[in-house]
């Protein structure tokens, strides 16, 4: 049940992102439910291989480089979702930042709800 919330609230915070960023599009709720499946695959099983293989990179960036990473997660996302368009690399940033800024506050609120429990 906690994971359908959450994937919900992703959702929710990949329809926020198109309001926010310009280049970001999404048709309608479902693909954005679908693009939030998505991007939990995507980073749960390509994310950690591209993050090893690029260590020395992020250790010399002092961790920048993750957010490199991370814009290329969003956009390689939007490559599989036909409903969800990402216009460019500048779009990929900003989108998967503000993405990544949206889904850690509702995870975070998740936690400390689950924890009163």
């Amino acid at each position: 049940m906690l994971l359908l919330l959450r994937l919900f609230l992703n959702a929710l915070a990949v329809l926020a992102v198109t309001y926010l960023i310009p280049g970001v599009m999404v048709k309608d709720f479902p693909h954005a439910f679908l693009a939030a499946i998505v991007l939990g695959l995507v980073n749960a099983l390509i994310r950690p291989i591209l993050e090893l293989l690029t260590l020395p990179i992020t250790i010399l960036t002092l961790g920048l480089f993750t957010l490199i990473i991370n814009a290329l997660m969003f956009w390689l996302a939007s490559s599989f979702v036909p409903g969800f368009t990402v216009q460019g690399f500048g779009a990929a940033f900003w989108g998967g930042l503000v993405f990544w800024i949206i889904s850690w506050l509702t995870n975070s609120l998740l936690k400390k709800e689950s924890s009163h429990e």
